[in-house]
């Protein structure tokens, strides 16, 4: 049933859910939060701290992990206490075939494995025709779907000692595989941002697609088919309701920017391992959302949101062709029949609903920013924004944070993000109180001393017993091991 913009005002009036500062609200932000020593820091070194500057009882836990150190190999800085491994390396470590990683490492998701080992998927966001690209990921008997495209993911298995790594082929032959997402049922969602079409620039096959990949069982993989129930179009991320099965899905676009995506499976279909590929082109049904403020008003784009708090009341609009024959998806709506948003990127479920990033917006849009995190709470049909960065005015100067993409709910609380934004590039997570801090920085020039060049963070996850964060330098293609003393921020 329709949650009517009129039920939407009668049900907003007088809770006071636009309002910032709400409890578990994540707040506006665009600097470290680390700042001045505090009392839990001065009591470590023997002294007492109070509220002046001076040293007094008491202490109060930091935001954070303090200050980021310069990496003497030049390649990721870290807090105190933190250490990094490379775990795979496009051009340098090899599959288990003998062929290169290869490069662009994407969306990543970490599984638990045998005898304590960790199992990840890893994306690698290559495009184009294969013939121009270094490091295509390898066209691997029976994985493959499209022999011209580069893209696709790689499984990568890692021992408990964190010794030996192993890595293989999950699917080949796919393009520009983006954030994608985990699946509750132990499975990787990768997701094709880039709608080429059977003839175009080599291409055999159409693309734009969600593909289901096992990390477990490998012949499971074998003969891939996209799920083309959930439409073709820019995919960037995918999650799946836990409770009522919809799975929803974000588009990276622009002229027009893109759209948010529900798909409702068909009556009496159950989700589970290898049951995405059963599925007809048209089953269930594919739509894209349309917001409204608390007074009623049609919300055109989500940028107008510019207060941390706002909320917005969701309806679903039925997507007329999902396969886009004739005309892209987005562009089969009016400015007035859905919501837009620029740059719709990483999402992760978590806490009964959907996190959601929006890493920008420009002049294409109404309202600049450099990033939102919106949560999205199917049951109250709900969208709120939990954090909003400002334009960034320097961003080759460190400090200011822009351009979130990759997302992760942190076990010590609050989220992680990956910056793709312009110049210097982080790892950072803001808390459920509203701050920001940095984890890490990329320190891995791949421009010139004179005209410095960082490449995005992405693929930012935990491993399953919360000890190590996973995470790669896209280009040329570093999967990173981050350890540390992890704690809790509140």
């Amino acid at each position: 049933m329709s949650l009517t913009r009129r039920d939407f005002a009668r049900k907003s009036a007088g809770t006071g859910i636009t309002l910032a500062g709400t409890a578990g609200l994540l707040s506006t932000a665009s600097a470290y939060a680390y700042g001045a020593e505090s009392r839990e820091d001065a009591a470590a070194r023997g002294q007492d701290h109070d509220d002046h500057g001076e040293h007094s009882k008491g202490h109060q836990r930091k935001t954070g992990y303090g200050p980021l150190i310069d990496d003497p190999k030049g390649l990721l800085a870290l807090p105190a206490g933190f250490s990094y491994k490379v775990i795979t390396h496009a051009g340098v470590t090899k599959l288990e075939s003998g062929e290169f990683t290869p490069n662009k490492h994407d969306g990543t998701a970490a599984f638990e494995g045998t005898r304590g080992s960790t199992l990840l998927v890893t994306n690698h966001e290559i495009r184009d025709n294969r013939a121009a690209v270094d490091h295509p990921v390898p066209l691997t008997p029976g994985l493959v779907y499209d022999p011209a495209a580069p893209g696709g993911c790689t499984v990568v298995e890692i021992s408990k000692d964190g010794r030996h790594v192993a890595e293989w082929v999950g699917l080949a032959g796919t393009q520009q595989n983006c954030a994608g997402g985990r699946s509750p049922w132990g499975t990787w969602l990768t997701c094709e941002e880039n709608t080429a079409r059977a003839g175009e620039n080599g291409m055999t096959k159409d693309h734009g697609y969600v593909f289901e990949v096992d990390p477990y069982d490998r012949r499971a993989n074998r003969d891939p088919k996209p799920v083309k129930a959930l439409g073709r179009y820019d995919h960037e991320a995918v999650v799946v309701d836990t409770k009522r099965g919809h799975m929803y899905l974000t588009e990276d676009a622009a002229d027009p920017n893109g759209l948010l995506y529900r798909w409702t499976p068909p009556h009496g279909f159950r989700h589970g391992r290898g049951k995405l590929r059963g599925l007809s082109d048209t089953a269930g049904v594919l739509e894209a959302f349309k917001c409204f403020d608390a007074r009623g008003r049609f919300v055109d784009d989500l940028s107008r949101a510019t207060t941390v708090g706002t909320v917005y009341g969701v309806d679903w609009v039925a997507v007329p062709d999902r396969d886009a024959r004739t005309v892209p998806v987005r562009k089969q709506f009016t400015d007035s029949q859905v919501t837009r948003a620029r740059k719709l990127e990483g999402m992760w479920w978590a806490d009964g609903g959907a996190y959601i990033v929006s890493s920008f917006a420009r002049e294409e849009s109404p309202v600049q920013h450099d990033g939102q995190v919106w949560f999205y709470d199917p049951a109250r049909r709900k969208l709120t924004l939990k954090l909003i960065l400002g334009v960034n005015p320097d961003p080759s100067k460190d400090g200011a944070l822009d351009g979130p993409d990759n997302i992760t709910v942190s076990p010590y609380g609050g989220v992680i993000l990956a910056e793709d934004g312009e110049g210097v590039q982080h790892l950072f997570g803001a808390t459920d109180a509203g701050k920001t801090y940095p984890i890490a920085r990329n320190e891995l020039n791949d421009g010139t001393p004179e005209s410095p060049s960082y490449s995005e963070f992405a693929g930012v996850v935990f491993s399953p017993d919360g000890r190590t964060l996973y995470a790669s330098i896209q280009n040329p293609g570093i999967l990173l091991a981050i350890t540390g003393p992890w704690r809790h921020q509140g």
